[in-house]
């Protein structure tokens, strides 16, 4: 069985720098990884690329001669990835073996995980083929600043989550951009009644109920919890406790999963990726918030205010 991650989030959440980043860790601590680029608009890379979607379609290309925009000619290469699953992406899969592990950096148009099935094909697709996916969703530190940006974050991961049914692991990343990180506090594992008097206190009155159902979905789906990540903490990417935080938290989730009907990640992965004692976000599965909402029974439950 093969591994794969899918590196989604909004354009400019560091999603390529995630994934050079992973790349020198596990290069640090022994471990070997391939990374794919699947963003057609991409041109400079900061890792070794095994495999890259510009060999089968590039934006350039669709641009000029279909002459469609960046969005639209971004949704068209998708589309013709998709159409090509059987063909290039089967073969490019066979050059690896059946235990080694892919990490997909993929583009940044929300659409493409949120609601239109490009991607969850190409999941499908890499399941068929024997692979355990994981999802990592990458939001920038900018919107644990503001409640309603934390909110838009929170809705748009879920909506990827929903999407994609896999499990997944959400990283807040850009923390080294944090001037004072106390102010970020506050959102990291956010109190429900907190955010919804946050709310109410930006928003008009007629918003009230609209705020209460928003704060009970994401408390119900446990999508306030975020893991922070501030790659520039250390020199030395084994030794990085933001990536320690990550590896753990993502060993403790294991045996989780976004569907009832979908396999438990195999722990083995986890030793056969990172090492002895140290389970990875690059574990083709180990999860953070990637499980079906339970029933709560919270001491402090959202009110609504009157």
């Amino acid at each position: 069985m093969g591994y794969a991650q899918l590196v989604i989030g909004p354009a400019g959440s560091g999603k390529s720098t995630y994934c050079s980043s992973l790349y020198r860790h596990c290069e640090a601590v022994g471990r070997s990884i391939h990374i794919i680029n699947l963003d057609p608009a991409a041109e400079n890379f900061d890792y070794p690329v095994a495999f890259d979607i510009r060999e089968l379609i590039s934006l350039e290309d669709v641009m000029e001669e279909l002459g469609l925009g960046p969005n639209g000619g971004l949704m068209y290469c998708m589309e013709h990835l998709e159409e090509n699953l059987d063909d290039w992406l089967t073969e490019e899969l066979e050059n690896y073996l059946d235990d080694e592990y892919l990490v997909f950096d993929c583009p940044g148009q929300i659409e493409l995980f949120s609601h239109v099935p490009v991607l969850r094909n190409f999941v499908d697709h890499l399941k068929s083929r024997n692979y355990n996916v994981c999802g990592v969703y990458l939001l920038d530190s900018q919107f644990m600043t503001d409640v309603t940006k934390f909110i838009s974050g929170c809705m748009a991961s879920l909506s990827a989550m929903v999407q994609l049914e896999l499990p997944h692991v959400n990283i807040l990343s850009k923390m080294d951009l944090v001037s004072n990180k106390k102010d970020i506090d506050d959102f990291l594992e956010p109190e429900p009644q907190f955010l919804l008097s946050e709310l109410n206190q930006r928003m008009g009155p007629q918003f009230a109920k609209l705020n209460k159902a928003l704060i009970e979905l994401v408390d119900e789906y446990s999508m306030v919890s975020f893991i922070p990540l501030d790659l520039r903490k250390e020199s030395s990417y084994n030794k990085n406790d933001d990536w320690k935080t990550v590896t753990q938290t993502t060993h403790n989730n294991a045996k989780t999963s976004t569907t009832e009907d979908m396999n438990p990640p195999p722990v083995d992965a986890l030793e056969a990726t990172v090492g002895e004692g140290e389970a990875s976000v690059v574990a083709g599965g180990p999860l953070q918030n990637g499980h079906q909402p339970e029933e709560r029974h919270d001491e402090n439950p959202v009110k609504e205010d009157n």
